[in-house]
C-alpha cells in the first residue's frame, strides 16, 4: 500500500495578535488538520517545529497540543507523528512527556542526542509504516540547530565560510550517512527548522535564528540522498532549491505580512515503489485578514469608507472578528494617528491587527513631523542593534556579538 505524509510546521500555539488570543483559529486549523488526515488516510504526521510561540507556554497551550495528537490517533490508530522542537519551543519540555507520547505514537524531538559521538538513531530515525504495519520510509528527525548541538563549533576558525553553516552541514551530511548504514536505500525524510537561502521571510514574522547571526544554510549543502527535506521556521509555503526541499509555511497568518499567503500542509504519497509524489492541499482560513492600505496608504478620513465596503457582520462573536491591519500615508493629526484609527476601529465589529505608517518614497520629501509618525517597531532589533554597534565602535559586530544579541532576546523572551 502507498505511505502517506503530512508536512506541516509552525503552529505557534499560544500566540496573540496586538494582544487577541489566536485559540479559536488554532481549534478551528485542528478540526481541519484532522479532517485531511482521515480524508487522504494519512499515515505519518511530520511537524517541522514552532509547535509553541514561546519558550514558555502555558497551560492551555500545552494541553491544546496533548488533545489534538491524541484525537489525531484516534482518528487513525496507526499514525505515527513527528514533532520536533523549532527555535520558539522550549526543547526540554517538548520531549518531556516521551514515555506518554509513545503511547499515542508520537516522537517528539527537542534536542541532538549522541553516544560516543553517534547520533543517537533510537531518538532521531523514525519508522513509518502503512496501514498493514510494513516499514515504507523513515524520518531523520532533527530540530533547531542549538550552539549544544554544534560540537566544536567555533566563531574564530579560518576556514572559508561561515563556521555556523559548515556545522549545520556536517551535522546533516552525518546525520544522513548513519542513517544510510541503517535503512539502506529506503525513502529517507528529513526535517528541518532553519533558514534556507532562497527561502523568502515573512518581514517582522521570523526570527534569523542560526547561531551568530549566519542564518541562511545554502540548500546545496543537504546531502543528495534525502528523499525529502521538511523545513520550517520560514511562514510562506515554498520550495527552496528544488521540488524535495519545501517549507509547508504556517496554518493561518501570524501577522499582517502573511496576510495574502495561501496556507495549507504538504501531503507526500510514496508507492509500492518508493516514488514520492507531492500535493499541496490548502487550509481555511478560519478568520478573514483585512489589510487597509490604498494606494500607498490611508487618509484617516478614507478609513471609514473602507471599513463600510467590508460589509461586516455585526453578529460575530469576538474570537471570529476579523483582524484588520491598517497602513496610513505619513499625515499631521491632532490626537495621534494610531489614537485615532483605534477610536474608528472600534465602531466596528472587527479586531485591530495593527496600524503602520508607510515611509514616503526616497524622491520625495517628508516632513520631521510625517517622520516622527513612523514607529520604531517597523525596524528589526537585529538592524538596531547593528546600527548600534556601529557607531559606538566604528565597525560592524562580529558573528559572535551577533550571537550574544540574540541569546540575550531569548533569554528576555522566556523571562
Amino acid at each position: 500500500m502507498a505511505l502517506k505524509i503530512l508536512h506541516t510546521a509552525d503552529w505557534h500555539i499560544g500566540q496573540s495578535l496586538n494582544g487577541w488570543s489566536r485559540t479559536y483559529e488554532h481549534q478551528q486549523f485542528f478540526i481541519e488538520l484532522e479532517e485531511l488526515i482521515e480524508r487522504h488516510e494519512v499515515d505519518a504526521l511530520v511537524v517541522a517545529g514552532d509547535v509553541f510561540d514561546n519558550q514558555n507556554p502555558s497551560a492551555d497551550a500545552t494541553q491544546m497540543l496533548y488533545e489534538v495528537l491524541a484525537r489525531f490517533r484516534e482518528k487513525r490508530p496507526h499514525l505515527v507523528t513527528v514533532l520536533t522542537a523549532g527555535n520558539h519551543d522550549p526543547a526540554g519540555r517538548v520531549e518531556a512527556p516521551g514515555v506518554l507520547f509513545q503511547k499515542i505514537g508520537v516522537q517528539a524531538v527537542g534536542m541532538v542526542r549522541r553516544n560516543d559521538g553517534l547520533l543517537d538513531l533510537s531518538h532521531h530515525l523514525v519508522p513509518l509504516h502503512d496501514s498493514d504495519g510494513a516499514v515504507k520510509a523513515y524520518v531523520l528527525a532533527l530540530p533547531f540547530p542549538r550552539a549544544t548541538d554544534l560540537p566544536g563549533l567555533s566563531f574564530s576558525s579560518s576556514e572559508e565560510g561561515s563556521p555556523v553553516v559548515r556545522a549545520v552541514a556536517e551535522l546533516y551530511e552525518a546525520a544522513a550517512s548513519q542513517a544510510r548504514e541503517q535503512i539502506g536505500e529506503m525513502p529517507l525524510i528529513a526535517t528541518g527548522h532553519l533558514h534556507v537561502a532562497g527561502g523568502l521571510e515573512s518581514e517582522g514574522a521570523e526570527r534569523r535564528i542560526l547561531i551568530g547571526g549566519e542564518h541562511a544554510m545554502p540548500w546545496e549543502q543537504f546531502p543528495d540522498d534525502l528523499t525529502y527535506v521538511a523545513l520550517g521556521h520560514l511562514h510562506k509555503p515554498q520550495k527552496v532549491g528544488k521540488e524535495t526541499i519545501r517549507y509547508s509555511g504556517s496554518p493561518f497568518p501570524l501577522s499582517v505580512t502573511e496576510q495574502h499567503y495561501k496556507h495549507g500542509v504538504n501531503l507526500l504519497s510514496f508507492s509500492d515503489a518508493g516514488v514520492l509524489s507531492l500535493e499541496r492541499l490548502e487550509l481555511t482560513r478560519p478568520v478573514p485578514f483585512h489589510r487597509l492600505k490604498g494606494d500607498g496608504g490611508l487618509l484617516l478620513e478614507e478609513l471609514v469608507p473602507a471599513l463600510d465596503a467590508l460589509e461586516l457582520d455585526a453578529d460575530l462573536p469576538l474570537e471570529q472578528q476579523p483582524f484588520v491591519h491598517v497602513d496610513l500615508r505619513p499625515q499631521v493629526s491632532a490626537g495621534g494617528l494610531k489614537a485615532e484609527v483605534d477610536q474608528i476601529l472600534a465602531q466596528y465589529p472587527v479586531r485591530s491587527a495593527g496600524v503602520s505608517v508607510l515611509r514616503q518614497k526616497p524622491q520625495e520629501p517628508i516632513s520631521a513631523e510625517a517622520e516622527s509618525l513612523i514607529r520604531l517597531s517597523e525596524i528589526q532589533p537585529d538592524e538596531l542593534f547593528k546600527s548600534a554597534f556601529e557607531r559606538v565602535h566604528g565597525i560592524e559586530p562580529e558573528a559572535k556579538h551577533l550571537d550574544y544579541f540574540y541569546r540575550a532576546i531569548a533569554e528576555a523572551e522566556v523571562e
